[in-house]
């Protein structure tokens, strides 16, 4: 996007609605207070039997993705349908989500280890290794918590303070001010 200034802006579209209000929790029934939101629409052959009788009870359609928020201020029951346009424009968002999956990586890759040495005197097939692990017969172990090759992404991932540019309640589309974390078409939460 571009601003008033003619300055371009990285951003994201997301869509973010209409969310069922499918159950209102409180700190009397449940011991906290919190709303139980879905999204996304799906099969009856692709929900469980529990699923589709809590669907049957807002008398909603049958959803992929059920989240609850915290703290959350608003009126509402269960039943309620919110859509995008209770997102402030101009506002401040936390986003969560999964990172992408990276598999197995290496150190240079996980942990931007530079690799051992030069390419020549004598380097052979040593360039992206970790190198030395440490100490000798004291302790005798690698200490937990070693920066070493392994699983990298797929994590839980939550960036804080982006801005809401733009409110579409049309298309239900939120436009943010950068990155947020995921692959396309994965699910997020929006907090703000």
């Amino acid at each position: 996007m571009f601003n008033a200034e003619g300055k371009n802006i990285a951003c994201t579209v997301i869509e973010a609605g209409p969310c069922v209000v499918t159950q209102v929790k409180s700190t009397a029934v449940d011991g906290y207070d919190a709303v139980q939101l879905a999204f996304d629409d799906k099969k009856e052959k692709h929900t469980t039997k529990a699923m589709q009788g809590h669907f049957a009870k807002v008398n909603s359609t049958f959803k992929r993705k059920v989240v609850e928020f915290r703290n959350f201020t608003g009126d509402v029951k269960p039943g309620d349908i919110l859509k995008v346009d209770i997102c402030p424009e101009g506002e401040f968002c936390d986003i969560i989500g999964t990172s992408k999956g990276k598999g197995f990586q290496g150190v240079v890759k996980r942990h931007n280890f530079s690799g051992v040495g030069g390419a020549t005197h004598g380097q052979h097939n040593r360039l992206r290794a970790p190198g030395s692990m440490g100490a000798s017969s004291f302790p005798s172990r690698v200490f937990k918590g070693k920066r070493l090759a392994g699983h990298m992404g797929s994590d839980r991932v939550k960036i804080q303070n982006l801005q809401i540019l733009k409110v579409m309640p049309e298309q239900n589309l939120l436009i943010v001010k950068g990155a947020i974390p995921g692959a396309k078409g994965s699910y997020i939460k929006v907090e703000f």
